[in-house]
C-alpha cells in the first residue's frame, strides 16, 4: 500500500522531479509536484491550516525543489506556507530557514565567514557612491570584482567588474551592490568545484570548466567532469554545510593557486543532473534514504484541494 504522498514543491518538474518521484516510489512513497504558487493559508477556522492543491490529507513530507521569484510580499508569502508547515509537524527539506540563508548571497556569504571558513573578500551595500569606492580601491590594487544580484543562480546576470564605469550597468541588481573578489583562472581554462553534501556528508563531487568563459555553470555551457572527494574538499564542503544549518546543499569552490579552495556559494536548491551524469552513485536515491529516514509521523495539518 503506498503511503500518503509527499509534496514536491516545483513550478518546473523536469529531469529532477522525475527522478525524485522514481526514488520516492522505489520506496513505497508517492511524490505529487506542487506550485508554491497555490499554497495558501487558511487561518479563518479554530486551527489554522495550510491548503495544497491535490491533497485531500496531509502530506508525509515536502520536498523543495523550486521557489519561483516574485515580488517580496509573494516570495515572503511562499516561505511562510513552508515555515507554517514545519510549525505544524510537517518535514520541510530543504527547510525554509536554510533556503532563506542561502537563496541571499549575503548571508551565505557572512556565515562562512563567521565560521572562519575561506571565502572570497565580499562587500555588500546599497549606495552607489559605496559601490564605487569599493571599485576605485580594489582596480587601484590590480584586482577586478564580480558583481552578482544577491537572488540568484545559475550564473544568471553575474558580471565581471574591472573599472568603475562598469558599475552603471545595474539591470538586474535590484539596488544592491554584491561584489565579490574576481578569481583568475587556472593554467589554460576557468574552473570551479560542486561538492554535493547531505546529512553532514560530503557525497559526490565534479570538476566544471570552461577555456572560453569564466562563468563555469553547466547551464552556462560548463563541462562537467567526475573529481575525487579529498580531504581538503570534503572538509570544507561538510564545514560549509554545516555553517548554514542545512539537510543536503551544493557547494560551490574555486581552487586555488597555492593548491587551496575558496568557498563561492553554498546552493539549498541544487541542481545535480551534471554531478549525476559523473557520480558513481544515485543522487535521488540518497536524497530519498535521509529525507525518509528525517520524516516524522503526520500531525493534526489538513490539507485539500
Amino acid at each position: 500500500m503506498i503511503e500518503p504522498h509527499i509534496a514536491i514543491i516545483t513550478d518546473e518538474p523536469g529531469w529532477h522531479g522525475r527522478q525524485l518521484k522514481r526514488a520516492f516510489a522505489a520506496r513505497g512513497r508517492q511524490g505529487l509536484y506542487v506550485s508554491s504558487t497555490e499554497c495558501r493559508l487558511d487561518l479563518s477556522g479554530p486551527q489554522p491550516r495550510v491548503l495544497l492543491p491535490g491533497f485531500k490529507k496531509p502530506p508525509a513530507g515536502v520536498f523543495v525543489r523550486g521557489i519561483p521569484g516574485g515580488t517580496l510580499e509573494q516570495v515572503i508569502l511562499r516561505l511562510d506556507c513552508l515555515h507554517a508547515l514545519s510549525e505544524l509537524g510537517i518535514l520541510i527539506y530543504n527547510h525554509p530557514r536554510a533556503i532563506e540563508r542561502t537563496v541571499d548571497k549575503a548571508m551565505t556569504s557572512f556565515l562562512l565567514k563567521r565560521a572562519q571558513l575561506p571565502t572570497p573578500e565580499t562587500w555588500v551595500c546599497e549606495s552607489e557612491p559605496q559601490a564605487r569606492a569599493i571599485v576605485l580601491k580594489e582596480c587601484a590594487r590590480g584586482r577586478k570584482l564580480v558583481a552578482k544580484p544577491l537572488f540568484g543562480s545559475q550564473g544568471t546576470g553575474v558580471r565581471l567588474i574591472e573599472k568603475v564605469a562598469d558599475l552603471e550597468d545595474r539591470e538586474g541588481l535590484q539596488g544592491v551592490y554584491y561584489l565579490q573578489a574576481f578569481q583568475e583562472k587556472l593554467a589554460e581554462q576557468w574552473c570551479d568545484v560542486r561538492v554535493f553534501v547531505i546529512d553532514g556528508v560530503a557525497v559526490a563531487a565534479m570538476r566544471r570548466s570552461s577555456a572560453h568563459h569564466w562563468i563555469t555553470n553547466r547551464a552556462r555551457g560548463g563541462r562537467c567532469e567526475a573529481l575525487p572527494l579529498d580531504g581538503t574538499l570534503t572538509q570544507l564542503a561538510e564545514a560549509a554545510a554545516r555553517a548554514i544549518d542545512i539537510d543536503y546543499a551544493g557547494v560551490d569552490l574555486m581552487p586555488l593557486a597555492d593548491g587551496g579552495y575558496t568557498i563561492t556559494e553554498v546552493n539549498s536548491i541544487p541542481a545535480w543532473q551534471g554531478l549525476q551524469s559523473v557520480a558513481g552513485i544515485d543522487i535521488a536515491a540518497r536524497l530519498a534514504d535521509h529525507f525518509f529516514s528525517r520524516m516524522a509521523p503526520v500531525t493534526g495539518l489538513q490539507a485539500v484541494t
